[in-house]
C-alpha cells in the first residue's frame, strides 16, 4: 500500500503536469477559429423599420442577414426578403420580394436578385425579373434584365425598366415581345 506522502506527491505532480501542459496561444486560436471571409454580424429574422420625420418610409424583413465591414460595408440578405413601401398616410403601397439582396448603406442602394417581384397594391400590377437595384436617395428602381409586367390591361415584356419604388409608373428601357391587352367586352 502507498503511503499518504507518496499519494500526495503523485497528486500534486499530476496537477502540475496537467496545468503546465495546457498552454493556449491566442494567435494560434485566432488563426484556427476565424476566416477572413466570415461576416462580422449574423442576424436571423431581421426586421427594420425606416422612418423619416416620424413617418414610416419602408420596412424590411429578411430570413438571414450577414453584415460585412471589409472590404466594403455590405449587408447580404439570404433565404428570402420582403420590403414594404409606405405612402404619406402610412399605408403599404408596394412590396418588393426576392430570395437574395445586398444593402450598401454608404451608397444608399439595395440590390435584389433571384425571383424578384415588385407589386403595386392600388393598381394591382406586378413586375417579375431576375434582378434589380433600388436607389433609396431618389426612390427609383432600375433593371437592365428581362422583365414581365402584369396589370389590368394585360402582360407586357421588355429588357430593362425604370420605376418609382411604389411602382405606380414605369418605363421600359427596351420593350419587346407580345403585348396582351384585354378588350372591354372581355371584362
Amino acid at each position: 500500500m502507498l503511503s499518504s506522502k507518496t499519494l500526495n506527491y503523485f497528486f500534486f505532480t499530476t496537477l502540475f503536469i496537467f496545468f503546465t501542459s495546457c498552454v493556449n496561444d491566442l494567435e494560434t486560436i485566432k488563426r484556427v477559429t476565424s476566416r477572413s471571409d466570415a461576416p462580422d454580424d449574423v442576424t436571423e429574422n431581421l426586421k427594420i423599420l425606416h422612418t423619416d420625420s416620424g413617418y414610416a418610409k419602408f420596412e424590411l424583413y429578411a430570413t438571414l442577414a450577414e453584415t460585412y465591414t471589409k472590404p466594403e460595408a455590405i449587408t447580404k440578405l439570404k433565404d428570402g426578403l420582403k420590403i414594404n413601401f409606405f405612402n404619406d398616410k402610412g399605408e403599404i403601397v408596394s412590396s418588393l420580394t426576392a430570395l437574395y439582396g445586398e444593402i450598401d448603406a454608404q451608397k444608399g442602394t439595395f440590390y435584389a436578385k433571384d425571383s424578384v417581384e415588385l407589386y403595386n397594391y392600388e393598381q394591382k400590377q406586378r413586375l417579375e425579373t431576375e434582378e434589380l437595384t433600388w436607389n433609396q436617395k431618389d426612390s427609383s428602381i432600375i433593371t437592365d434584365k428581362p422583365v414581365i409586367v402584369y396589370n389590368k390591361k394585360g402582360i407586357m415584356y421588355g429588357d430593362g425598366l425604370k420605376s418609382k419604388q411604389d411602382f405606380s409608373t414605369y418605363e421600359f428601357l427596351s420593350p419587346n415581345g407580345t403585348i396582351d391587352i384585354k378588350n372591354k367586352e372581355d371584362e
